[in-house]
């Protein structure tokens, strides 16, 4: 393409360091518009320094959508890597809101976090950006990062209408589907009506049989509590739980991995809260899975041993298995009638077992031992598990309720 007269002489104005001809030479080559764009592009690709990536993202912001479709093109074309492409789209106005959505819905996981970046920085209240969110919630996508930050900044403003979206006859099962997601995800139980989560509970009792493969794994990293099936009631009490509700193990363990929301108290101006589950039984016994801070405490070791004293004295039996790989750890414990009768250390290259029993044959860290003791997370729906029950889930607050934590969980 020719370039028009005046253009490459604007482009050098752009690199004299003369605040006051910068602006003037960006004035006029957004003046120059479309027109503009391949020298503008080929320019800021000769040279990527902050500065110059600042000034030439004002040229391309004053020129507005075609700008910004010729980032686009020029980076499908291979002009364009995708850092550089990344940190052009971050100049556009709300002129570009549209595009931002558009990206927002991108298959490309990277190209609709950049959308959904843009629309969190222009912070536009956009129909387009709230369908955006309705049909990544409808595909079944997930909110961290971007699309969950935009979710909340949005909330106050989007909230009414996705509950119209929800009662809307006229809009197709997805959206409708996504609308209840987003729903859920931005407000928790809360921001539904009575009759959505009366719809909601009784999904989860018919999905309630089944799923318990579904239970975490040891790779890496776990912490879990196991409990007698026959006197797990004891659990609630003794680990301070309160409104225990049925749920899949699927939504329960999914809940109980989430991060503790903040919810002060006038004891406690920054209390934090959290979910735990206990899950159906399992050949015999129940596993609880939470929050470790929530649950056990933050002096590790001998919190440990009091947690898992207290929770077996209300229980009859406890066991507490916690195993990390990156740290070196491999713990656990097992008391009777609030009574510690055996443990066993591997952390730091030191190895520590307390055995009463010198004839007792169980020996070894966590993946070793647990199957033996009570339940091997590992093989629970691998293996023929005795399944009875449900799973429940429970709030470590008396006065929070389960309506208040955000986030879409699994059914």
């Amino acid at each position: 393409m020719e370039i028009e007269p005046g253009i490459e002489a604007l482009i050098e104005e752009l690199d004299t360091g003369d605040s006051a001809r910068v602006t003037a030479a960006v004035e006029r080559l957004a003046a120059h518009g479309e027109n503009a764009l391949p020298r503008v592009l080929e320019a800021v690709c000769a040279d990527q320094s902050s500065q110059r990536l600042k000034v030439y993202g004002e040229v391309l912001s004053r020129i507005g959508p075609p700008a910004f479709d010729a980032v686009l093109t020029a980076a499908s074309a291979g002009e364009l890597d995708e850092w550089l492409r990344g940190r052009l789209l971050r100049f556009f106005d709300e002129r570009c809101a549209g595009r931002y959505a558009a990206l927002a819905v991108d298959p490309d996981r990277w190209l609709s976090n950049v959308g959904y970046a843009g629309l969190l920085r222009l912070r536009v209240d956009s129909e387009a950006g709230l369908r955006a969110l309705v049909e990544k919630a409808a595909r079944g996508g997930d909110f961290y990062g971007e699309p969950g930050k935009y979710l909340h900044t949005m909330w106050d403003s989007y909230a009414p209408r996705l509950r119209e979206l929800c009662r809307d006859s006229a809009s197709s099962r997805p959206v409708r589907r996504g609308a209840l997601g987003l729903l859920i995800e931005g407000g928790g139980l809360d921001a539904l009506d009575e009759r959505d989560r009366m719809l909601v509970e009784r999904l989860v009792r018919v999905k309630l049989p089944g799923g318990v493969r579904a239970v975490p794994d040891t790779q890496l990293s776990a912490w879990w509590l196991a409990v007698p099936g026959a006197t797990y009631e004891g659990v609630f009490e003794a680990l301070g739980l309160h409104d225990p509700r049925p749920v899949t193990v699927q939504t329960g363990v999914a809940a109980a991995m989430c991060e503790e929301v903040r919810s002060p108290s006038p004891k406690d101006p920054s209390r934090g809260i959290s979910r735990a589950f206990v899950t159906p039984e399992l050949d015999g016994w129940r596993l609880v899975f939470g929050q470790f801070r929530q649950l056990v405490g933050y002096d590790d070791w001998n919190d440990m041993i009091e947690t898992v004293e207290r929770v077996s004295a209300a229980c009859g039996k406890a066991q507490l298995f916690f195993v990390d790989d990156a740290g070196g750890a491999d713990i656990w414990f097992a008391a009777e009638d609030g009574r510690m009768v055996r443990q066993y250390a591997a952390e730091g290259g030191w190895d520590e077992e307390d055995d009463e029993d010198e004839d007792d044959d169980i020996t070894g860290g966590v993946r070793d031992v647990c199957g033996d003791l009570s339940v091997d997370p590992d093989l629970v729906g691998v293996l023929d598990t005795v399944v009875r029950g449900h799973g429940w889930l429970a709030v470590t607050a008396p006065d929070m309720g389960h309506g208040q934590f955000p986030g879409l969980l699994p059914v």
